[in-house]
């Protein structure tokens, strides 16, 4: 056999030889370097960057003759460099995918240049793509990428608001952190999906067996599911077939899987698998069960919304639409199952383990306790990794083979078989009296939902509640209705149909303002919601904050509005504008049971565990919640061992959606604390002002006039191994909405204002963000470097949103056609956090990681209209539907 010698990170490897092989397979399969992460196999996201003679190349698209006798080097020969130091201390790992690429590209190009500006780092960084980050922070390290310590570990009683550095980070630049691809066991079976080229269509199989024979491989149908062949997010609403029947609702849907020798079942050609397809009139309905293809409908109605506009002094109406947009996190739906005993254990990306089990547990007829999901590093979610996608299918190769059985999505199949932000068609009416008081408001909107429900309920209940914004509006009517159709699903995608609403919303703002001729940030301040006034769905808030955000940007409004001013001045062609929205978000469920639940517990050797199930996607849940838990126990962090989310070992914290794990997990996290220090005191007799000392097995309890000492060695094991231990839950107080939509959907709000300054380009279309503040109302910042993170990540999704991503069913199936923010398009973000203390949130504290991302949209197309006097109406704003709403303004 030929063989191929390669020198990786100093050490030589003799390998056989096959000049044609991907070098990121190479090093990921034949050698195990798997901190190079694959992100698309096409060199579009850079995730897989080495570096090849010093020079950084994508591991995916070089074959391995080219690097054969050349010095190649991996993350995994990056020991604790001042570069990784710098990511850590900056936070400039999220999600922790792309870092690696990222680390890798920054460190040949810091060789070459040592001292860069700003502009250079932006530039050398541009082939790698970031979905979490915004790069800030990448930025920011690559520019102090010189010798330091990262944050100390604080003391008791000083984690929360500390910029404690993320305590899964390391891991993540390291390249050490396992993501669902990266978990190979001995003798696993590749599983690979049949998928529908197009939809509506019904099929039939032919001479399955036959072929799985001539070519040694197994195949399985939805004749081999034992359970309910349906599962979704919502159990009153499951509609999707983990592998189609005999009819197909949605192109790349599956039906039918391979599974087999890895080499064997990645060499096939699916075009000959034995399968006839037919295709079915485009006027059927979806669903059988739903004639008129509607999913469902949400209302809030308060007051005379109707009669009110009848009497306002002045109304304004306005459309917007709003198309496809993709998730686009960097790593690819994957994962691996493997049988213990009786019992299936499936690790792979997630969202929510719990609720994987219980619907995987249901597809393939086992009781939930049969099914362990262990939640890999979860390279990006932002709510498609929400809803279940390959687990039941690697859990019915392994129970049928009892074979481990491992799957990958190829980023086409991402594409094609996930779930998207909600496409929508919106209209609204606005009345205001003649001081600028808003007086009504009417909403309508249409969300596409397409071939499976998903999170379609949802999204047409939280758009009714929060298409207001946070305003006061006493006369108010919205409608929002999910919609099927023979088109991708959507899910949930960062605020569930919230940042639709808010472009329409706040557009709308901008031309009541106007023809009222008032100031667009005094005519938010004039209405915006105050502590004590009622919501349009009836609920009297406190600890409101959008108020203080709005004031926070006034000084920085009347700045960038001369600035903009005075660069209009010349004349010219480009033009520049200032935009301003708002945004409000409920965090958690809407209206129903949203409990976490946190154990921490102390072992007879002194070792201190907490058990925090709830999954770190990137926003910090695995450092936050942790940092409250060790101020209210009253311990320091560096002492905590954080058990992390797996269903045989956490207690259930829910799914990480809806911006609550911060919230609602948190306010688990600060019961179980407080117990267990109460407990702790209990024991001693002393009182709540004590000190507490975890010295080995010895835990001091001190008042400064007194010890009292316990010896954890001395105790006797209770539950779960602990000598002393507390298990609190905390579920929100909500109430059922009613007809009208009136009731108590959430128990904490959290809030922010967003000021855009841009250019456009008024012969091209183009648009240039210069600059994004935003103000955002935490209650009490938990993190501040985490948080600004999220503030950062959230605007680069918003700016996604606003000006270029735009996935067409049926085109978009790569990173190289759907376009999401570089380095290079990202502005100058400042961040204003403000802290009006919520009386539910834990410490005062809500929930950040949806907000951010709501109003930003909304204020770029307020800042083009500014600079234009166009309104672009239709979403993403390219340069060509730029060009057409300003010849429309002029026409018109």
């Amino acid at each position: 056999m030929d063989t191929c010698t390669l020198t990786v990170n100093g050490q030589r490897h003799v390998l056989p030889a096959d000049p044609a092989r991907r070098l990121s397979e190479v090093l990921r399969d034949g050698l195990r370097l798997r901190g190079t992460k694959v992100g698309c196999n096409a060199g579009d996201c850079g995730a897989c960057t080495v570096l090849l003679d010093g020079a950084p190349v994508c591991a995916c698209l070089t074959p391995l003759g080219q690097a054969a006798g050349r010095k190649i080097e991996t993350i995994e020969g990056q020991a604790h460099t001042p570069l990784q130091q710098a990511f850590l201390r900056h936070g400039a790992a999220q999600c922790g995918i792309c870092t690696p690429g990222m680390v890798m590209t920054a460190e040949a190009f810091l060789r070459d240049t040592p001292e860069p500006t700003r502009a250079e780092v932006e530039e050398a960084l541009g082939g790698v793509l970031c979905r979490c980050t915004g790069y800030t922070k990448i930025i920011d390290a690559v520019l102090d990428a010189a010798p330091g310590d990262v944050a100390l570990m604080p003391d008791a009683g000083e984690a929360v608001g500390a910029a404690v550095a993320r305590l899964d980070g390391a891991a993540k630049v390291h390249g050490t952190e396992a993501y669902g691809a990266d978990h190979v066991p001995d003798g696993a079976l590749l599983v690979r999906a049949v998928r529908a080229p197009y939809a509506p269509v019904s099929f039939q199989f032919g001479e399955v067996a036959d072929w799985a024979a001539a070519r040694g491989v197994q195949v399985f149908t939805a004749q081999d599911i034992a359970g309910t062949n349906r599962f979704g997010v919502i159990p009153a609403f499951r509609d999707q077939p983990a592998l189609a029947e005999d009819r197909v609702r949605l192109a790349g849907e599956a039906v039918a899987l391979i599974a087999g020798e890895p080499s064997v079942v990645e060499a096939l050609d699916l075009s000959d698998f034995p399968i006839t397809w037919r295709e079915d009139p485009a006027d059927r309905p979806v669903h059988d069960a739903h004639p008129d293809n509607l999913l469902i409908a949400g209302k809030v109605r308060r007051g005379a919304a109707r009669q009110a506009m009848q009497h306002a002094a002045l109304t304004v109406s306005g459309a917007m639409q709003t198309g496809y947009v993709e998730h686009a996190y960097i790593e690819p739906e994957a994962g691996v199952a493997w049988m213990e005993g009786e019992t299936l254990v499936i690790r792979a990306c997630t969202q929510a383990p719990v609720m994987d089990r219980d619907d995987t547990a249901a597809v393939l007829g086992l009781p939930p306790e049969a099914v362990r999901i262990i939640p890999a590093a979860t390279g990006g979610g932002f709510g498609s990794k929400l809803d279940v996608s390959l687990q039941p299918l690697l859990g019915l190769v392994a129970l049928k083979t009892g074979q481990p059985a491992r799957m990958v999505y190829s980023r086409a199949e991402s594409m094609a078989a996930t779930t998207k932000r909600h496409p929508s068609d919106m209209r609204c009416t606005l009345g205001a009296d003649a001081d600028g008081r808003i007086v009504a408001m009417e909403f309508d909107g249409d969300f596409n939902t397409g071939a499976y429900a998903s999170w379609g309920p949802t999204v047409a209940g939280r758009v009714p509640v929060h298409a207001s914004g946070p305003y006061f509006i006493p006369n108010y009517h919205a409608e929002a209705r999910a919609n099927y159709s023979y088109q991708p699903i959507s899910g949930a995608f960062r605020g569930f149909g919230v940042p639709q609403a808010a472009i329409m919303q706040e557009t709308l703002f901008d031309d009541l303002a106007g023809k009222l001729g008032m100031d667009r940030l005094a005519f938010r301040r004039l209405n915006a919601l105050r502590d004590g006034q009622a919501t349009v769905f009836g609920q009297s808030l406190y600890g409101v904050g959008i108020a203080a955000c709005l004031e926070a940007l006034e000084g920085r409004w009347i700045a960038a509005l001369e600035r903009a001013e005075r660069a209009n001045a010349g004349g010219g062609s480009v033009r520049h504008g200032v935009g301003i929205a708002s945004c409000w978000y409920g965090c958690g469920n809407t209206a129903i049971a949203n409990p976490s639940t946190i154990r921490i517990g102390l072992t007879r050797d002194g070792r201190l565990c907490l058990h925090q199930g709830a999954v770190d996607i990137g926003q910090g849940s695995n450092t936050v919640i942790p940092q409250i838990a060790a101020d209210a126990l009253g311990l320091p962090l560096a002492q905590m061992q954080i058990i992390g989310a797996d269903t045989a070992l956490t207690p259930d914290c829910g799914k990480t959606s809806g911006s609550r794990q911060t919230y609602v997990t948190g306010s688990a996290a600060l019961r179980a604390g407080q117990a267990l220090r109460a407990l702790i005191l209990k024991q001693t007799n002393m009182g709540p002002e004590a000190v507490l000392h975890l010295e080995g097995a010895i835990l001091r309890v001190s008042d400064g006039a007194r010890e009292q000492v316990i010896d954890l060695a001395t105790l006797s094991e209770q539950a779960h191994g602990y000598v002393l231990c507390a298990e609190e839950s905390y579920d929100p107080p909500t109430q059922p909405l009613d007809e009208d939509g009136q009731g108590v959907p959430y128990a904490v709000y959290g809030y922010g204002a967003q000021l855009v300054e841009l250019s456009v380009d008024m012969g091209l279309g183009t648009v240039k963000v210069h600059k994004v503040t935003a103000a955002h109302d935490l209650g009490r910042v938990i993190n501040p470097q985490l948080a600004e993170g999220q503030v950062e990540g959230g605007i680069a999704q918003g700016l996604g949103l606003a000006l270029m991503e735009e996935f067409i069913p049926g085109r978009t199936e790569n990173l190289h056609d759907y376009l999401i923010p570089t380095t290079g398009d990202m502005p100058e973000i400042e961040t204003i956090f403000l802290e009006v203390p919520d009386p539910e949130g834990p410490m005062g504290a809500k929930g950040l990681g949806e907000h951010v991302l709501i109003p930003t949209a909304p204020a770029i197309l307020n800042a083009i209209r500014d600079a234009t006097g166009a309104l672009v109406t239709r979403l993403p704003a390219l340069p060509h539907r730029v060009l057409a709403a300003i010849r429309e303004a002029r026409n018109g």
